[in-house]
């Protein structure tokens, strides 16, 4: 891994640790998204010459913190920041502030800062964002992806947002049980979020985006710590592990994406899958199904399956259907009808999936999927039109690059099942 690359997976699995620990010393969110951006571009330029800190986190807040006081200080017309030279040697500061992190248990910085993100007097659309935001360091594209809208909405949904933030005045304060519950199904979704981008890899290098699932998984346990006879969030820990247990073979060794049904099952994590089987099996013992117990389901089906052919997909249709009453989306939808496609046929999956179309005219996804269908039923000149129509929506070249395949595959004559793959990572399609 070069050194830039290696440079932007350090920041980035730092951000949330960072920004939330900027944010509990200042308690203004703009001061600390500019703290963070100015010490990330110190870390660009010391780190490549004196190699990296035994903790980017701590070196990010150390620095972070020295130059919002030296701003404050210019502000007040006082005295200035220590030189670059100083700022780069903090190892005694950096020790004593790796402990301190270390000892932060499930109250700590992270958690305060997704529950302010999450705080009530905002809509539920502007709070996910924000916190997709502030605590990930998404950009605005890839959260106006996740939420299937344009930039410019996005745009404002999050300065309105912080807006609203600053001129209520919220207290950066971890919020007590009530205020917890209150909250904790947006907060949950954030995390489910930002597991998804990391999973999808929509931003780029699918191995340079794994922090971002790691970060989710163990923002997942804190759930679980803070609510541990709630099903809901055993569901959301089981999915996320489920699902990220199949991480290391999910991209080969050229870079390119390998969907489920060609990747090497034995280098799943066996351990991670028998975690996750074992809180979805804690989760369902409380009789209180929910859509992260669903798709766990999915998910968990789809992990202890030897091989495709041994894929039970009549019940994950009907895992599906579930989840289509309780969050009807046409996502959800797009998503049963892969498994439609290998339960019932491509026939019946096309005539489920083509009411969508107006819906979901800008998504990869819904092109990809139904391009195979049409190349399945034979129907080639419909299939290369919605496989050309993918292509253009392709947020990586690694997706470019699959769809291009199966274009090729056109002229061969060839036939192409439908793979999760190619349905939405956002509703448990693999």
């Amino acid at each position: 891994m070069t050194d830039l690359a290696w440079l932007d997976a350090a920041v980035t699995g730092a951000r949330p640790q960072v920004m939330a620990a900027l944010l509990r010393y200042f308690r203004d969110l703009e001061r600390a998204e500019e703290a963070f951006q100015e010490a990330s571009l110190r870390a660009l330029k010391t780190w490549p010459q004196n190699g990296p800190p035994r903790d980017p986190a701590a070196w990010l807040i150390m620095v972070g913190r020295n130059v919002a006081i030296d701003q404050l200080r210019r502000e007040r017309r006082s005295e200035e920041l220590p030189d670059e030279a100083s700022l780069s040697d903090l190892d005694d500061a950096e020790g004593a502030l790796v402990q301190r992190l270390d000892d932060g248990h499930y109250r700590d910085d992270i958690l305060r800062l997704l529950f302010t993100c999450c705080h009530p007097d905002l809509p539920a659309t502007q709070q996910i964002a924000l916190a997709l935001r502030v605590v990930s360091g998404l950009s605005v594209k890839e959260i106006a992806r996740a939420f299937l809208v344009s930039e410019a909405a996005m745009e404002q949904r999050i300065t309105r947002a912080k807006r609203r933030i600053a001129e209520a005045g919220v207290a950066f304060e971890t919020p007590g049980a009530v205020e917890r519950a209150e909250r904790v199904g947006v907060v949950a979704a954030m995390v489910y979020l930002l597991f998804n981008e990391g999973y999808s890899a929509s931003g780029g290098e699918a191995l340079l985006r794994l922090p971002l699932s790691d970060e989710a998984i163990r923002l997942a346990r804190l759930l679980v710590r803070l609510f541990p006879s709630e099903p809901e969030m055993l569901g959301l820990l089981a999915l996320l592990l489920l699902q990220h247990a199949r991480a290391s073979a999910r991209v080969n060794a050229h870079g390119e994406i390998v969907l489920l049904d060609d990747q090497d099952r034995g280098l799943w994590d066996r351990g991670m899958i028998a975690e996750g089987e074992a809180l979805l099996e804690k989760a369902m013992r409380h009789r209180r199904p929910g859509p992260y117990q669903l798709q766990a389901a999915i998910a968990a089906l789809h992990s202890t399956a030897t091989s495709p052919a041994d894929t039970d997909w009549a019940q994950i249709d009907l895992l599906y259907a579930g989840l289509e009453q309780m969050e009807p989306s046409p996502v959800v939808t797009l998503n049963r009808a892969v498994a439609v496609s290998r339960a019932h046929g491509a026939e019946a999956a096309l005539a489920m999936i083509e009411p969508l179309a107006s819906k979901l005219s800008g998504y990869f996804h819904f092109f990809g999927v139904r391009g195979a269908l049409l190349k399945e039923l034979g129907r080639v000149a419909e299939a290369r039109e919605a496989f050309d129509r993918a292509v253009a929506l392709a947020r990586t070249a690694q997706e470019a690059a699959h769809i291009r395949m199966h274009l090729d595959g056109l002229g061969a004559g060839g036939k192409t099942k439908p793979d999760a793959a190619k349905a939405s990572h956002t509703r448990g399609a693999d």
